[in-house]
Protein backbone atom coordinates (compact mmCIF):
# COMPACT_ATOMS: atom_id res chain seq x y z
CA UNK A 1 0.00 0.00 0.00
CA UNK A 2 3.28 2.39 0.78
CA UNK A 3 3.80 2.30 -2.99
CA UNK A 4 0.26 2.35 -4.09
CA UNK A 5 -3.54 1.10 -4.38
CA UNK A 6 -2.45 -0.48 -7.69
CA UNK A 7 1.01 -1.19 -6.80
CA UNK A 8 2.42 -4.89 -8.36
CA UNK A 9 0.41 -4.01 -11.71
CA UNK A 10 1.84 -3.91 -14.70
CA UNK A 11 0.11 -1.98 -17.25
CA UNK A 12 1.63 -2.25 -21.13
CA UNK A 13 0.19 1.35 -22.90
CA UNK A 14 0.52 0.78 -26.37
CA UNK A 15 -1.40 3.49 -27.61
CA UNK A 16 -0.25 6.69 -29.42
CA UNK A 17 -1.58 10.37 -28.17
CA UNK A 18 -4.33 10.92 -25.13
CA UNK A 19 -7.45 9.48 -24.04
CA UNK A 20 -5.64 5.54 -23.55
CA UNK A 21 -2.51 6.59 -22.59
CA UNK A 22 -4.15 8.86 -20.26
CA UNK A 23 -6.00 5.91 -18.68
CA UNK A 24 -2.70 4.44 -17.84
CA UNK A 25 -1.36 7.61 -16.45
CA UNK A 26 -4.16 7.28 -13.85
CA UNK A 27 -3.14 3.73 -13.28
CA UNK A 28 0.12 5.10 -12.33
CA UNK A 29 -0.60 7.96 -10.06
CA UNK A 30 -2.18 4.63 -7.79
CA UNK A 31 1.25 2.83 -8.06
CA UNK A 32 0.50 0.53 -11.19
CA UNK A 33 4.10 0.23 -13.25
CA UNK A 34 2.80 1.22 -16.86
CA UNK A 35 4.86 0.29 -19.89
CA UNK A 36 5.04 2.37 -22.77
CA UNK A 37 5.44 0.62 -26.27
CA UNK A 38 6.53 3.07 -28.60
CA UNK A 39 7.96 3.10 -32.35
CA UNK A 40 11.32 4.12 -32.78
CA UNK A 41 12.81 6.29 -33.28
CA UNK A 42 11.02 9.05 -32.63
CA UNK A 43 7.95 7.50 -30.54
CA UNK A 44 4.57 8.94 -29.56
CA UNK A 45 3.38 11.39 -31.63
CA UNK A 46 1.62 13.29 -29.26
CA UNK A 47 5.67 13.82 -27.87
CA UNK A 48 5.24 16.66 -30.12
CA UNK A 49 1.42 17.98 -30.41
CA UNK A 50 2.73 21.23 -28.43
CA UNK A 51 4.47 21.97 -32.06
CA UNK A 52 1.08 22.19 -33.60
CA UNK A 53 0.28 26.05 -34.81
CA UNK A 54 -2.30 27.22 -32.22
CA UNK A 55 -0.78 25.38 -29.16
CA UNK A 56 0.68 27.02 -26.58
CA UNK A 57 4.31 27.92 -26.87
CA UNK A 58 6.88 26.26 -24.92
CA UNK A 59 9.81 25.00 -25.38
CA UNK A 60 9.02 22.25 -22.96
CA UNK A 61 6.65 19.08 -24.26
CA UNK A 62 4.28 19.64 -21.69
CA UNK A 63 1.46 17.58 -22.91
CA UNK A 64 3.51 14.50 -22.93
CA UNK A 65 5.16 15.71 -19.27
CA UNK A 66 1.23 15.27 -18.40
CA UNK A 67 0.06 11.99 -19.97
CA UNK A 68 4.02 10.35 -20.17
CA UNK A 69 4.30 10.89 -16.33
CA UNK A 70 5.20 7.80 -14.47
CA UNK A 71 6.05 5.36 -17.53
CA UNK A 72 8.44 3.26 -19.34
CA UNK A 73 9.78 3.82 -22.35
CA UNK A 74 10.22 0.47 -24.95
CA UNK A 75 10.71 1.64 -28.18
CA UNK A 76 9.95 -1.58 -30.62
CA UNK A 77 8.80 -1.58 -34.02
CA UNK A 78 5.99 -4.06 -34.56
CA UNK A 79 6.35 -4.71 -37.68
CA UNK A 80 9.76 -6.52 -36.93
CA UNK A 81 8.91 -10.43 -35.80
CA UNK A 82 11.81 -10.36 -32.75
CA UNK A 83 10.22 -7.08 -31.59
CA UNK A 84 6.55 -8.43 -31.42
CA UNK A 85 7.66 -11.67 -29.60
CA UNK A 86 9.49 -8.94 -27.60
CA UNK A 87 5.97 -8.05 -27.15
CA UNK A 88 4.67 -10.93 -26.19
CA UNK A 89 7.05 -11.55 -23.58
CA UNK A 90 5.98 -8.17 -21.55
CA UNK A 91 2.28 -9.42 -22.67
CA UNK A 92 3.29 -12.77 -20.68
CA UNK A 93 4.05 -10.64 -17.30
CA UNK A 94 1.12 -7.77 -17.56
CA UNK A 95 -2.35 -7.38 -16.12
CA UNK A 96 -3.89 -4.91 -18.38
CA UNK A 97 -3.20 -4.30 -21.74
CA UNK A 98 -4.20 -0.74 -23.28
CA UNK A 99 -4.73 0.52 -27.31
CA UNK A 100 -6.51 2.64 -28.90
CA UNK A 101 -5.23 1.44 -32.28
CA UNK A 102 -7.60 1.27 -35.25
CA UNK A 103 -8.78 -1.85 -36.35
CA UNK A 104 -6.48 -1.92 -39.43
CA UNK A 105 -3.46 -1.39 -37.37
CA UNK A 106 -5.11 -3.93 -34.75
CA UNK A 107 -4.59 -6.53 -37.09
CA UNK A 108 -1.38 -5.45 -38.78
CA UNK A 109 0.16 -5.50 -35.39
CA UNK A 110 -1.60 -8.76 -33.95
CA UNK A 111 -2.64 -6.66 -31.01
CA UNK A 112 -6.23 -8.02 -30.68
CA UNK A 113 -7.81 -9.77 -27.52
CA UNK A 114 -7.82 -12.87 -29.08
CA UNK A 115 -4.01 -12.66 -30.41
CA UNK A 116 -3.11 -11.85 -26.90
CA UNK A 117 -5.00 -13.84 -24.51
CA UNK A 118 -3.54 -17.08 -25.26
CA UNK A 119 -0.18 -15.72 -24.15
CA UNK A 120 -1.70 -14.85 -21.23
CA UNK A 121 -5.38 -15.68 -19.99
CA UNK A 122 -5.70 -13.36 -17.31
CA UNK A 123 -5.01 -10.01 -19.19
CA UNK A 124 -7.53 -7.66 -19.16
CA UNK A 125 -7.78 -5.84 -22.37
CA UNK A 126 -8.98 -2.27 -22.90
CA UNK A 127 -9.33 -1.11 -26.15
CA UNK A 128 -10.55 2.50 -26.99
CA UNK A 129 -11.86 3.44 -30.24
CA UNK A 130 -13.21 6.75 -31.86
CA UNK A 131 -16.18 5.74 -33.23
CA UNK A 132 -17.04 2.08 -31.62
CA UNK A 133 -16.47 -1.25 -32.56
CA UNK A 134 -18.84 -1.47 -35.42
CA UNK A 135 -20.96 -0.10 -37.95
CA UNK A 136 -19.63 2.10 -41.16
CA UNK A 137 -17.39 4.29 -39.17
CA UNK A 138 -15.08 2.16 -37.10
CA UNK A 139 -12.02 1.90 -38.60
CA UNK A 140 -12.12 6.09 -39.21
CA UNK A 141 -9.48 7.64 -37.23
CA UNK A 142 -10.88 10.03 -34.45
CA UNK A 143 -9.45 12.72 -32.29
CA UNK A 144 -11.99 13.80 -29.33
CA UNK A 145 -12.27 17.01 -31.58
CA UNK A 146 -13.74 14.72 -34.33
CA UNK A 147 -15.22 12.28 -32.04
CA UNK A 148 -16.22 13.17 -29.17
CA UNK A 149 -16.94 17.07 -29.30
CA UNK A 150 -17.76 17.35 -33.34
CA UNK A 151 -20.19 14.08 -33.22
CA UNK A 152 -22.03 14.03 -30.36
CA UNK A 153 -23.71 17.93 -30.86
CA UNK A 154 -21.35 19.34 -28.35
CA UNK A 155 -19.92 21.44 -31.20
CA UNK A 156 -23.28 22.81 -32.24
CA UNK A 157 -24.58 23.24 -28.91
CA UNK A 158 -22.10 24.76 -27.14
CA UNK A 159 -22.08 28.39 -28.78
CA UNK A 160 -23.99 31.43 -28.67
CA UNK A 161 -26.82 32.74 -31.58
CA UNK A 162 -23.98 35.27 -32.80
CA UNK A 163 -21.06 32.75 -32.99
CA UNK A 164 -19.80 29.99 -35.10
CA UNK A 165 -19.21 26.52 -33.27
CA UNK A 166 -15.44 26.63 -32.15
CA UNK A 167 -12.74 23.80 -32.13
CA UNK A 168 -12.15 22.23 -28.70
CA UNK A 169 -8.70 22.48 -26.62
CA UNK A 170 -6.67 19.49 -26.72
CA UNK A 171 -8.14 16.52 -25.07
CA UNK A 172 -11.05 18.11 -24.15
CA UNK A 173 -12.50 14.92 -24.96
CA UNK A 174 -10.05 12.59 -24.37
CA UNK A 175 -9.41 12.88 -20.42
CA UNK A 176 -12.77 12.73 -19.22
CA UNK A 177 -12.92 9.29 -21.61
CA UNK A 178 -9.48 7.88 -20.21
CA UNK A 179 -11.80 7.87 -16.81
CA UNK A 180 -14.78 5.65 -18.46
CA UNK A 181 -11.44 3.23 -19.92
CA UNK A 182 -9.83 3.36 -16.32
CA UNK A 183 -13.37 2.66 -14.60
CA UNK A 184 -13.84 -0.52 -17.19
CA UNK A 185 -10.45 -1.90 -16.34
CA UNK A 186 -11.02 -2.18 -12.66
CA UNK A 187 -14.02 -3.32 -13.73
CA UNK A 188 -11.82 -6.24 -15.54
CA UNK A 189 -9.70 -6.15 -12.70
CA UNK A 190 -12.57 -7.18 -9.78
CA UNK A 191 -13.99 -9.51 -11.86
CA UNK A 192 -10.55 -11.59 -12.51
CA UNK A 193 -10.14 -11.06 -8.63
CA UNK A 194 -13.40 -13.31 -8.59
CA UNK A 195 -13.30 -15.69 -11.52
CA UNK A 196 -9.16 -15.91 -12.17
CA UNK A 197 -10.26 -14.72 -15.69
CA UNK A 198 -9.23 -11.98 -18.28
CA UNK A 199 -11.69 -9.67 -20.15
CA UNK A 200 -12.25 -7.82 -23.27
CA UNK A 201 -13.58 -4.47 -22.92
CA UNK A 202 -13.96 -1.25 -25.10
CA UNK A 203 -15.41 2.24 -24.61
CA UNK A 204 -15.36 4.91 -27.55
CA UNK A 205 -14.71 8.68 -28.07
CA UNK A 206 -17.88 9.39 -29.27
CA UNK A 207 -19.74 6.91 -26.86
CA UNK A 208 -18.25 9.30 -24.28
CA UNK A 209 -18.92 12.34 -25.92
CA UNK A 210 -22.90 11.29 -26.40
CA UNK A 211 -22.88 10.47 -22.68
CA UNK A 212 -21.12 14.39 -22.13
CA UNK A 213 -24.39 15.69 -24.06
CA UNK A 214 -26.95 12.95 -22.96
CA UNK A 215 -29.53 15.66 -21.19
CA UNK A 216 -29.83 17.12 -24.55
CA UNK A 217 -30.06 13.62 -26.40
CA UNK A 218 -32.50 12.51 -24.02
CA UNK A 219 -34.16 15.14 -24.58
CA UNK A 220 -34.27 14.85 -28.55
CA UNK A 221 -35.40 10.90 -28.22
CA UNK A 222 -38.32 12.20 -26.72
CA UNK A 223 -39.46 14.80 -29.16
CA UNK A 224 -38.86 17.49 -27.08
CA UNK A 225 -38.55 21.38 -28.54
CA UNK A 226 -35.48 22.94 -28.24
CA UNK A 227 -35.44 26.16 -28.52
CA UNK A 228 -33.23 28.97 -30.53
CA UNK A 229 -30.04 30.16 -29.51
CA UNK A 230 -29.70 32.89 -27.96
CA UNK A 231 -27.03 35.46 -26.83
CA UNK A 232 -25.95 36.27 -23.58
CA UNK A 233 -27.78 39.39 -23.72
CA UNK A 234 -30.73 37.65 -25.36
CA UNK A 235 -30.86 34.91 -23.34
CA UNK A 236 -33.70 33.27 -22.04
CA UNK A 237 -32.61 32.49 -18.38
CA UNK A 238 -30.59 35.78 -17.50
CA UNK A 239 -30.33 34.12 -14.08
CA UNK A 240 -28.27 31.41 -15.50
CA UNK A 241 -25.56 33.55 -17.05
CA UNK A 242 -22.41 35.47 -17.43
CA UNK A 243 -21.45 38.92 -16.18
CA UNK A 244 -18.87 41.25 -15.92
CA UNK A 245 -17.26 42.87 -13.08
CA UNK A 246 -15.59 46.44 -12.89
CA UNK A 247 -11.91 44.70 -12.88
CA UNK A 248 -12.90 43.19 -16.07
CA UNK A 249 -13.13 39.59 -14.49
CA UNK A 250 -16.51 37.41 -15.01
CA UNK A 251 -18.62 35.12 -13.42
CA UNK A 252 -21.42 33.00 -14.15
CA UNK A 253 -24.92 32.41 -11.82
CA UNK A 254 -26.52 29.34 -11.88
CA UNK A 255 -29.95 29.74 -10.22
CA UNK A 256 -31.59 26.79 -10.75
CA UNK A 257 -34.32 26.87 -8.17
CA UNK A 258 -36.33 30.12 -8.96
CA UNK A 259 -38.21 30.48 -5.95
CA UNK A 260 -35.38 30.56 -3.52
CA UNK A 261 -32.41 32.00 -6.01
CA UNK A 262 -34.25 34.78 -7.33
CA UNK A 263 -35.08 36.56 -3.92
CA UNK A 264 -31.42 35.58 -2.94
CA UNK A 265 -29.98 37.28 -6.27
CA UNK A 266 -31.77 40.33 -6.19
CA UNK A 267 -30.95 41.24 -2.37
CA UNK A 268 -27.40 40.61 -3.95
CA UNK A 269 -27.81 43.15 -6.70
CA UNK A 270 -28.72 45.54 -4.27
CA UNK A 271 -31.95 45.72 -5.74
CA UNK A 272 -34.67 43.96 -3.71
CA UNK A 273 -37.43 45.79 -5.52
CA UNK A 274 -37.13 43.56 -8.48
CA UNK A 275 -37.99 40.35 -6.34
CA UNK A 276 -41.59 41.40 -7.12
CA UNK A 277 -41.31 43.44 -10.14
CA UNK A 278 -44.19 42.43 -12.73
CA UNK A 279 -41.65 42.43 -15.03
CA UNK A 280 -39.26 39.83 -13.75
CA UNK A 281 -41.20 37.81 -11.19
CA UNK A 282 -41.92 34.37 -12.66
CA UNK A 283 -39.55 32.68 -14.76
CA UNK A 284 -41.88 33.22 -17.62
CA UNK A 285 -41.21 36.94 -17.36
CA UNK A 286 -37.97 37.03 -16.88
CA UNK A 287 -37.69 34.74 -19.98
CA UNK A 288 -40.23 37.65 -21.83
CA UNK A 289 -38.52 40.49 -20.48
CA UNK A 290 -35.01 39.27 -20.71
CA UNK A 291 -32.47 41.40 -22.35
CA UNK A 292 -34.13 44.30 -20.18
CA UNK A 293 -33.37 42.29 -17.00
CA UNK A 294 -29.77 41.40 -18.32
CA UNK A 295 -29.15 45.41 -18.72
CA UNK A 296 -29.83 45.94 -15.26
CA UNK A 297 -27.67 42.82 -14.01
CA UNK A 298 -24.66 44.35 -16.09
CA UNK A 299 -25.20 47.74 -14.64
CA UNK A 300 -25.36 46.59 -11.04
CA UNK A 301 -22.21 43.74 -11.53
CA UNK A 302 -20.10 46.40 -13.51
CA UNK A 303 -20.30 48.25 -10.22
CA UNK A 304 -17.72 46.35 -8.52
CA UNK A 305 -14.89 44.33 -8.18
CA UNK A 306 -14.89 40.44 -8.58
CA UNK A 307 -13.38 40.29 -4.92
CA UNK A 308 -16.47 42.54 -3.45
CA UNK A 309 -19.08 40.13 -5.45
CA UNK A 310 -17.21 36.88 -3.92
CA UNK A 311 -18.38 38.20 -0.78
CA UNK A 312 -21.60 39.37 -1.93
CA UNK A 313 -22.86 36.11 -3.70
CA UNK A 314 -21.40 33.79 -0.73
CA UNK A 315 -23.44 35.75 1.75
CA UNK A 316 -26.54 35.85 -0.16
CA UNK A 317 -26.39 32.42 -0.97
CA UNK A 318 -26.48 32.97 -4.73
CA UNK A 319 -25.15 29.88 -6.12
CA UNK A 320 -22.19 31.08 -8.99
CA UNK A 321 -18.69 30.59 -10.00
CA UNK A 322 -16.11 32.82 -11.43
CA UNK A 323 -14.91 32.17 -14.82
CA UNK A 324 -11.32 32.41 -15.00
CA UNK A 325 -8.92 32.01 -18.16
CA UNK A 326 -6.47 29.26 -18.23
CA UNK A 327 -3.67 30.81 -16.87
CA UNK A 328 -5.27 32.24 -13.97
CA UNK A 329 -6.72 27.94 -13.56
CA UNK A 330 -3.51 26.91 -13.06
CA UNK A 331 -2.65 29.13 -10.18
CA UNK A 332 -6.65 28.64 -8.49
CA UNK A 333 -5.77 28.53 -4.86
CA UNK A 334 -9.26 26.64 -4.29
CA UNK A 335 -7.74 23.73 -7.13
CA UNK A 336 -4.23 24.05 -4.75
CA UNK A 337 -5.87 22.54 -1.71
CA UNK A 338 -7.28 20.25 -2.93
CA UNK A 339 -4.21 18.59 -4.41
CA UNK A 340 -5.49 18.86 -8.18
CA UNK A 341 -1.21 20.08 -9.18
CA UNK A 342 1.19 17.76 -8.34
CA UNK A 343 5.34 18.10 -8.19
CA UNK A 344 7.21 16.26 -10.29
CA UNK A 345 10.23 18.53 -9.71
CA UNK A 346 10.95 21.74 -7.69
CA UNK A 347 9.70 24.66 -10.21
CA UNK A 348 7.37 21.99 -12.69
CA UNK A 349 4.24 21.00 -11.63
CA UNK A 350 1.62 18.80 -13.43
CA UNK A 351 -2.82 18.00 -12.55
CA UNK A 352 -3.38 15.06 -10.88
CA UNK A 353 -5.95 12.88 -11.97
CA UNK A 354 -9.12 13.44 -9.89
CA UNK A 355 -9.55 10.82 -8.14
CA UNK A 356 -8.77 11.27 -4.61
CA UNK A 357 -8.57 8.02 -1.99
CA UNK A 358 -9.30 8.97 1.78
CA UNK A 359 -6.02 7.89 3.86
CA UNK A 360 -4.48 7.20 0.51
CA UNK A 361 -1.73 9.42 -0.97
CA UNK A 362 -1.12 9.29 -4.73
CA UNK A 363 2.30 8.26 -6.39
CA UNK A 364 4.75 11.40 -6.67
CA UNK A 365 4.63 11.85 -10.51
CA UNK A 366 8.14 11.28 -12.44
CA UNK A 367 9.30 12.67 -15.46
CA UNK A 368 7.99 11.71 -18.89
CA UNK A 369 10.81 9.65 -19.98
CA UNK A 370 12.52 10.06 -23.23
CA UNK A 371 12.17 7.39 -26.24
CA UNK A 372 13.41 3.93 -25.43
CA UNK A 373 14.46 5.16 -22.22
CA UNK A 374 13.53 1.71 -20.78
CA UNK A 375 13.86 -1.24 -23.31
CA UNK A 376 16.81 -2.71 -22.12
CA UNK A 377 15.66 -2.90 -18.44
CA UNK A 378 11.95 -3.95 -19.25
CA UNK A 379 13.69 -6.86 -21.82
CA UNK A 380 15.45 -8.11 -19.52
CA UNK A 381 12.81 -8.24 -16.67
CA UNK A 382 11.02 -10.51 -19.05
CA UNK A 383 13.98 -12.75 -19.79
CA UNK A 384 15.40 -11.35 -23.04
CA UNK A 385 18.93 -12.02 -23.29
CA UNK A 386 21.04 -8.83 -23.35
CA UNK A 387 22.86 -9.54 -26.82
CA UNK A 388 19.11 -10.20 -28.35
CA UNK A 389 18.23 -6.39 -27.24
CA UNK A 390 21.47 -5.17 -28.85
CA UNK A 391 20.63 -7.00 -32.04
CA UNK A 392 17.04 -5.86 -32.03
CA UNK A 393 18.40 -1.74 -31.65
CA UNK A 394 21.28 -2.42 -34.26
CA UNK A 395 18.62 -3.49 -36.79
CA UNK A 396 16.40 -0.40 -35.76
CA UNK A 397 13.42 -3.02 -34.60
CA UNK A 398 14.21 -1.67 -31.38
CA UNK A 399 15.74 1.38 -29.48
CA UNK A 400 17.46 1.82 -26.12
CA UNK A 401 17.09 5.62 -24.95
CA UNK A 402 18.84 4.90 -21.52
CA UNK A 403 21.45 7.30 -22.62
Amino acid sequence: MDNGILAGLRVVDCGTYIAAPAAAVVMSDFGAEVIKIERPPYGDPYRYIGLVPGMPVSPLPYCWILDGRNKKSVALDLNDHDAREALVAIIRSADVFITNYQGPLVQKFRVAYHDLTPHNPRLIYAHLTGYGEIGDDCDQPGYDMTAYWARSGLMQTMHNANTEPSPSPAGFGDHPTSMALFGGIMLGLYRRAITGQGMNLTTSLMANGAWANSCNIQAALVGAEFLPKSTRSTTTNPIVNHYLTRDRQRFITCCLDPKKDWPNLCRALDHPELIDDPRFRTPELRRANGPELVAIIDASVGSKDMAEWREILRLNDVIWGPVPGTQQAARDPQMEANGVFSEIEPGLRTVSNPLTVAGVEKVKPSMAPKVGQHTTEVLLSVGLSKEAIQEMCASGAALDGSA
